[in-house]
């Protein structure tokens, strides 16, 4: 278990072709959760003293028996008390599988709203998910077609951003590409950073059609044309996503990743997560 934070001063190093150079494994195992618990209140920051008890805290979950805690779950756990395992009707791995994890002073990856939460879901959002629970419950397994996508591990979309288990990316780039390979089903995005012209909107693919440019030392990744296939929610299509990738030290990049998703939050919202670089 580490500390991390970024130092406003550093300059990325260059690629042969002048880009900053984000090239590298970069780890996503914050214990930061996803949204902020009530237990935080408006505080939008952990102290010095909350960053003391974490450290001594996860590192008595990290050897204690049982299941495994995934994704932000072990953060809840150390503040609360409560225990969420992965599996709770069946049981699963302990934490021995699972990666170190890594302590950041946010309270929350989502930095907007800023109460740290989801925006609300629409009511168009929310009844296509009775819809959809209401027919798993019906038909839950007329057809390998009625089990989730990660089920099948198909897909646990792109970019795949859980935390601690399956939670790293590979970046290779070009001058006029970039890739970024995540662990999870190991898919790979081809993101071109020369100027082509958009797909026809009729044209949807599973994780968008994506594009990226150069804004200052910030990686910008424009993401649209998502397929309904891929567990979105209602009119995927219009869904636009705005990804930043900006590295601020030697062993950290930045990660901030904006969702307009019409169709499923009456607003949109953003998330920042700090990648660390992979040992």
């Amino acid at each position: 278990m580490a500390f991390s934070q970024t130092d406003p001063t550093y300059q990325a190093p260059r690629t042969i072709d002048g880009q900053p150079d984000l090239q590298g494994v970069w780890a996503n195992n914050t214990i930061t959760p996803v949204e902020r618990h009530d237990v935080f209140g408006d505080k939008k920051f952990l102290t010095d003293e909350d960053l003391e008890f974490l450290n001594k805290r996860v590192a008595e979950l990290a050897n204690q028996p049982g299941d495994a805690l995934f994704g932000n779950n072990i953060l809840i756990a150390a503040f609360t008390g409560e225990i969420r395992p992965g599996e709770a009707a069946t049981g699963s791995y302990d934490q021995q599988w699972m990666a170190a994890r890594r302590v950041h002073r946010r309270t929350s990856q989502i930095i907007d709203p800023p109460d740290g939460k989801y925006p609300p879901r629409t009511e168009e959002a929310i009844a296509s998910s009775r819809e959809r629970t209401t027919y798993r419950r019906e038909h839950p397994a007329d057809s390998w077609l009625d089990r989730s996508l990660g089920e099948r591990c198909l897909s646990f979309g792109a970019p795949f951003l859980g935390s601690g288990y399956n939670s790293y990316w590979q970046i290779v780039q070009s001058k006029d590409h970039i890739v970024i390979y995540q662990e999870m089903v190991h898919d790979a995005r081809i993101i071109p950073l020369v100027d082509r012209p958009s797909l026809d909107k009729n044209t949807t693919l599973w994780h968008g059609n994506s594009r990226g440019y150069w804004e200052d030392d910030a990686l910008v990744i424009e993401t649209t044309n998502f397929s309904e296939r891929s567990g979105n929610g209602p009119r995927p299509e219009d869904k636009i996503q705005v990804e930043r990738l900006t590295r601020t030290g030697e062993s950290q990049i930045q990660y901030q990743i904006t969702v307009d998703d019409s169709g499923s939050y009456t607003q949109p919202y953003t998330r920042e997560i700090i990648f660390d670089a992979s040992s």
